[in-house]
């Protein structure tokens, strides 16, 4: 087996606050192979935007206390210079965040904020990078690619901005694609374009893919394995397939019984009673168990379960199994 394309070990996020220390991401473990898409799912709060914006050094530090490591092709992420940093965010990989019109520069032509990257980092000329930024603008599906990249990101839909946004990301060919919560300002027939223009780009450029996302009907669409993030961990992680066809954490289960199927249109959801921790008083024990219907009430109070392996590639951190259907 090679090396993974990013190995992120025992990573730790925390801040201070007024009233105590939110300790927000913790001794969390995780690999993304070459070429693959990693989904990372959860409730807004899990840790699973601050966990990327740490391995990609676009955390302020201070206030942001970061210690761990992350292995990006053998280079260290964790404590790099911004000179190290810069050579490899936007060079090697590419991000696309929720909101494109607030990511985009409203006094910059679009064409030159695609070409930003491609002067920085291999050097091309104005010109060039010019020529370089409509070819980009052209392969994510932009009409009249000449044409647009004169106009400023308000002269384009959401839709269109993301699509910016992505090529500019992909400008210099990154080896990975950190895509957070991308789709979610979008309407749902524009999601589906640009989770379909994704994985098009994939299959086309070979780049791995980060997908951060609490939409499972996307996560179930694109994604080869899902990591499961709770109040800063890691709960779960499994292929997609098997994740949705045997989820073996309560928290997990929660998550797909709330999705709407067809076959209950009409009736109430089920929801996961309560809310997540507070990541500055955080519940001795399991973090869940507050909130677990099947809580072993002495042990899971107390007992902080480790990430095990429950099956061939599928880890849960429960002491409590959810038996097959």
């Amino acid at each position: 087996m090679s090396e993974p394309l990013l190995d992120v070990r025992a990573l730790n996020v925390s801040f201070p606050t007024r009233h105590g220390v939110a300790r927000v991401v913790l001794d969390l473990d995780l690999t993304v192979e070459r070429g693959e898409t990693l989904a990372v799912v959860g409730e807004s709060g899990s840790g699973k935007s601050v966990t990327m914006l740490a391995v990609a050094g676009l955390l302020p530090s201070p206030p942001a206390r970061i210690t761990g490591e992350a292995w990006f092709d053998g280079v260290q992420l964790i404590g790099a210079s911004d000179d190290e940093l810069r050579s490899v965010r936007g060079a090697r990989i590419g991000m696309v965040f929720q909101d494109p019109m607030t990511s985009l520069n409203p006094y910059l032509r679009v064409g030159r904020q695609v070409t930003e990257g491609l002067v920085e980092h291999q050097g091309l000329s104005k010109r060039e990078a010019a020529d370089r930024a409509v070819e980009l603008l052209d392969l994510v599906g932009i009409p009249e690619p000449a044409r647009r990249a004169r106009d400023y990101p308000h002269e384009f839909s959401g839709g269109m901005r993301q699509r910016v946004m992505i090529a500019t990301a992909l400008a210099c060919d990154p080896d990975l694609l950190i895509a957070d919560e991308a789709t979610t300002a979008l309407d749902v027939t524009t999601q589906a374009q640009i989770v379909d223009l994704v994985a098009s780009l994939q299959d086309r450029l070979g780049m791995a893919v980060i997908w951060i996302s609490h939409d499972l009907g996307v996560v179930a669409r694109i994604a080869d394995r899902v990591a499961v993030m709770y109040a800063g961990q890691v709960v779960e992680q499994a292929p997609v397939d098997e994740l949705f066809a045997h989820p073996r954490h309560p928290y997990t289960l929660g998550l797909l019984q709330s999705l709407p199927v067809v076959e209950t249109a009409g009736a109430d959801l089920p929801t996961i009673e309560g809310l997540p921790p507070d990541p500055r008083h955080r519940p001795p024990g399991c973090a869940f168990h507050p909130r677990c219907p099947y809580r072993l009430d002495a042990r899971c109070a107390t007992e902080v379960p480790p990430l095990r392996e429950v099956a061939a590639g599928h880890w849960s951190r429960s002491f409590y199994e959810v038996p097959d259907a």
